[in-house]
């Protein structure tokens, strides 16, 4: 059975400055300069900006010592995490997109949709994900793992890009 999540960030700009960031290869570059801090290997695989809206590829490894033991017990190699990131093109009232991690021939999967939505304040970035692990009696644990460690992504990504949009702005 396939878990789910919600998670909101909130940014105190018009969600075009979120888009607009979101847009600039620089700001995926410098994410990724973040990320190497806790995992080395992280790139930016592919990068479209067109009138379809903004698609992004990630790779990001995890080396086999740093994975929690439950996750070490099943997985025999280094993580490799293939993220893709799409967001359609802008609209002020609400921009839809997807996103996905997989890993390959991985006991799981990841997907999600995400919205930029304009609020009071500014705007908020809402990504509902739904996880699923095919391993039979731990599939749950390994499940609500990943979810706690996407809540905790999600929120550095945001931390992430509110400081990086005031440096930028």
């Amino acid at each position: 059975m396939a878990r789910r999540l919600s998670y909101s960030a909130r940014h105190e700009v018009a969600p075009e400055t979120v888009y607009s960031a979101l847009k600039e290869r620089q700001f995926w570059e410098d994410q990724m300069t973040e990320f190497r801090k806790l995992t080395p290997r992280s790139d930016i695989e592919s990068f479209t900006v067109d009138d379809n809206g903004i698609d992004v590829v990630l790779i990001q490894t995890i080396p086999k010592t740093d994975l929690p033991a439950i996750a070490a017990a099943v997985i025999k190699k280094d993580l490799v995490i293939t993220r893709k990131e799409f967001l359609g093109p802008f609209d002020a009232t609400k921009t839809e997109g997807t996103y996905s991690a997989a890993i390959p021939a991985g006991p799981g999967n990841l997907t999600g949709v995400q919205e930029l939505l304009p609020t009071e304040t500014g705007c908020t970035l809402r990504r509902t994900s739904e996880v699923k692990v095919f391993i039979p009696f731990v599939n749950g644990k390994l499940e609500q793992l990943v979810l706690v460690h996407l809540v905790d992504l999600f929120r550095g990504e945001a931390e992430f890009t509110g400081d990086w949009i005031k440096a930028h702005g």
